[in-house]
């Protein structure tokens, strides 16, 4: 779990996954370490531990005998440029195949650049790649095989093992004769274009990926760089397993047709790529589904559209009233606030002071006359004209001008609650402890590289030193 964001896990880290909470745990990474399942190194700004490939290996064989999978290991069959097969037996004495993944290999380096399992990430461990590899190749073939596709039965997986059924045969690249050369060719043309038709393209569709049985008949292995027919490249890469076989067959048995598929033909029947999430489906998928929510905006916007210019209209006869009525209601409420704490207003330019019942009168009337501008803009742009001047010219009292200008500040009244307040205070909190804790473990971590440079200098002078007297 560690390893999936680390390339080397600290040790407070692996104490919180695994949950110690008596301590004990360096005692017990030493232990493993002994045992090479976990290696510990140490770098120039930190250190920890890195899960190594017999570690995950132990790990998913426990996981898989405890759940009654598999009994027994028996020797390696075969080595693939990024597996390891297996044979295997339950309890019952089943014989089986676990296949183990092994991304990272030194023949099998630009995994990240070939495949998209680690999708949007930057990095990723190889074991964690591993482990996606597997799982999408449980998920292919599971797909496959409850489709009668020629493909083993898969029993479970776990980690970075997949345990599926043991296919009796050869690989096709091993086998010099077949019985029906033309039949055989015809039978892999047809599962690749029935793949195709399933919204799926091998990949890696070859002799090495092909077993021959006793009657035969070809065995298909090896999924997880399957691709859907929706993929940028699916053309070519189809073209390409078309090659592979032509190829195989003129080159192997001096057997060429001019009978091949083409990309073309295609017709689409399933959506094999959609329910295993093959990669190059998710593009098309979010384009269909975008174009869909457009159509269904357009339509609502379409039987609201009218609705809403009605309500428009009625709105704008009555938006400079509303306004007017919001802004009386206000100027009252803080006068009545200013009389109730008996404050006076005083001004910068003056020593004078003015109370509060003229401060009313200023401020309405300077209030009202605003409101008389607003009212004069608003007949200007009704279609009534001047409609309603009167009754309202009435109500208002002549507006009082004074010869200075006057201004006076108010002061601001606090509307975040305290709980939201102690909430972000605990937050920032939280956040200078997280960030003075990991200054403390880079710290440490210097302080220990440092240690290690000046021991293994004072080791060098003392051999020079040694050798010099000798």
């Amino acid at each position: 779990m560690g390893m999936k964001n680390h390339e080397l896990v600290p040790i407070h880290l692996v104490a919180s996954i695994a949950n110690f909470k008596s301590g004990g745990c360096r005692e017990r990474l030493k232990e493993l370490a002994g045992r090479r399942l976990v290696v510990h190194e140490r770098k120039k700004r930190y250190e920890g531990y890195r899960l190594t490939n017999a570690g995950y290996d132990f790990l998913a064989l426990k996981a898989l005998m405890s759940k009654d999978v598999i009994a027994t290991v028996e020797n390696q069959v075969g080595t693939g440029k990024e597996s390891d097969i297996f044979l295997v037996f339950d309890k019952d004495n089943k014989e089986m195949v676990l296949k183990i993944h092994r991304l990272g290999r030194i023949s099998f380096r630009k995994i990240k650049e070939k495949r998209d399992y680690h999708q949007h990430r930057q990095s990723a461990s190889w074991l964690y790649l591993s482990r996606l590899a597997a799982v999408k190749e449980f998920h292919f073939m599971q797909a496959l095989y409850e489709r009668n596709f020629p493909v083993p039965k898969p029993y479970e997986f776990n980690r970075h093992c997949v345990v599926m059924e043991a296919v009796k045969g050869y690989p096709l690249c091993q086998v010099s004769e077949v019985s029906d050369v033309p039949a055989l060719y015809e039978e892999l043309m047809d599962l690749l274009v029935r793949l195709a038709n399933h919204g799926l393209i091998h990949g890696d569709f070859n002799e090495f990926n092909l077993i021959l049985g006793d009657d035969d008949h070809a065995t298909l292995i090896d999924f997880p760089q399957m691709i859907s027919t929706s993929h940028p490249n699916a053309e070519w890469y189809f073209d390409r397993d078309v090659t592979c076989i032509r190829e195989f067959f003129r080159r192997k048995f001096d057997y060429e047709s001019e009978l091949y598929p083409t990309f073309k033909e295609i017709e689409r029947n399933d959506y094999l790529d959609i329910t295993t999430a093959a990669s190059g489906y998710s593009k098309e998928i979010k384009d269909d589904l975008k174009k869909t929510v457009e159509l269904k905006e357009e339509d609502e916007s379409e039987d609201v559209s009218d609705e809403d210019h009605n309500e428009n209209e009625d709105n704008s006869k009555n938006t400079w009233k509303n306004a007017r009525n919001l802004l009386e209601r206000y100027l009252d409420d803080s006068v009545g606030a200013l009389i109730d704490s008996d404050v006076f207003v005083s001004f910068e330019n003056d020593e004078e002071s003015i109370g509060l019942d003229q401060f009313e009168k200023l401020n309405l009337s300077e209030e009202i006359t605003s409101l008389n501008m607003e009212k004069d803009l608003a007949q200007e742009n009704s279609p009534d004209g001047n409609a309603g001047c009167n009754e309202d010219a009435e109500s208002v009292d002549k507006p009082v001008k004074f010869k200075k200008t006057k201004t006076f500040s108010t002061r601001s009244v606090l509307t975040i609650p305290p709980e939201e307040i102690k909430a972000r205070l605990q937050k920032q909190r939280m956040k200078r402890q997280e960030k003075e804790r990991k200054r403390r473990l880079i710290t440490k971590g210097e302080a220990g590289a440092t240690n290690l440079v000046k021991r293994e200098n004072r080791d060098t002078i003392n051999q020079v030193m040694e050798f010099c007297e000798w």
